[in-house]
């Protein structure tokens, strides 16, 4: 709607998790640094918790095509802001990883072996029971160590996963060469996850956890930062379209949630659109927040929507008694 008005390529603050928009903030280059240390050590399942909304799909996204773009481009990420890869797909990927993303892990156990032979792009028989399913699985992951291949399964919303799909990964990661595992697991999962890894029937998944990290929401002097950042990615070639005002305000109603953010910056840049202007105020942010449920209520917004109501009541009870 706004794209040529602002002089815009694509949409900025689009929701869906394009590598391209990957801003390396603190926590999230501390993140993908961890992640590429951990795949590089090759052992035990690798942990990322991060709220709701706190980009963990668009993590992973950008640490697979990382990974699958070779060890140049996994160096340069590290410590590197604003670096930029196309997203990776699974399966057979060239370079030294093999690696496999199940986005929606609510799987019971052959269902996730299933995907995972899909994923490596095994041929079963169509009536293919888990016995041989696992089999396949296996020598498939031998192949991948001959052939000098690291296999990484990567769980989105590791939080929903069944705990019998989550012990049958933990025995497949117990089969190894005499030099390594032959599979590695990386979970991004909401901090529900932590929850269920308390309990005793997956203890020994717990204890093969060798990486973790938790993923944190923007902050304040990042905020402004991140939106020129997607800005200048979508095409705009002018500085900011958010005054300093409206940043501030962005960070208290978001606190920092990168969902949210994309959300009401959409928003403020409709509004903005509609009146003709070329800058988003605090007011734009206001507003756009209060049409957002999940965004936090700005105090500011708070005092004077009761300073209306204590006014407006004055008005009334001051016109009946002057009847």
């Amino acid at each position: 709607m706004y794209l040529k008005y602002f002089g815009l390529r694509e949409p900025p603050f689009s929701l869906t998790p394009d590598t391209s928009f990957f801003f390396a903030c603190s926590s999230y280059q501390e993140a993908l640094n961890t992640l590429l240390v951990a795949a590089r050590n090759g052992e035990g399942f690798i942990k990322i918790v991060g709220e709701v909304g706190n980009g963990k799909t668009l993590l992973c996204r950008k640490f697979l095509a990382t990974l699958n773009a070779g060890p140049a481009a996994a160096t340069t990420a590290i410590g590197t802001q604003d670096s930029a890869t196309q997203p990776a797909s699974g399966g057979r990927a060239k370079g030294k990883f093999a690696t496999a993303y199940i986005p929606n892990p609510y799987l019971e156990p052959r269902s996730l072996l299933l995907a995972l032979a899909d994923e490596f792009r095994i041929a079963l028989d169509k009536n293919v029971d888990q016995h041989q399913l696992l089999r396949e699985l296996t020598l498939a992951l031998l192949n991948f160590a001959r052939e000098g291949k690291r296999v990484l399964v990567c769980l989105d919303e590791a939080q929903a996963m069944p705990l019998e799909s989550l012990e049958v990964l933990r025995l497949l990661t117990n089969l190894e060469t005499e030099k390594r595992k032959l599979m590695q697991v990386v979970m991004f999962g909401q901090p529900e996850l932590d929850e269920r890894l308390k309990q005793s029937s997956v203890r020994q998944l717990r204890q093969r956890i060798s990486f973790q990290y938790v993923l944190k929401s923007l902050q304040r002097e990042e905020l402004d930062r991140y939106l020129r950042y997607r800005l200048r990615v979508a095409g705009y070639s002018g500085e900011t379209l958010f005054s300093s005002g409206a940043v501030a305000r962005m960070h208290r109603v978001t606190g920092g949630t990168p969902r949210l953010i994309n959300i009401i910056a959409n928003k403020a840049l409709m509004l903005v659109y509609g009146e003709g202007r070329q800058l988003v105020q605090a007011s734009h942010i206001g507003v756009a927040a209060a049409d957002t449920p999940e965004a936090r209520r700005d105090w500011r917004l708070w005092i004077w929507s009761g300073t209306a109501v204590l006014l407006s009541t004055l008005m009334i009870a001051g016109w009946v008694i002057t009847r």
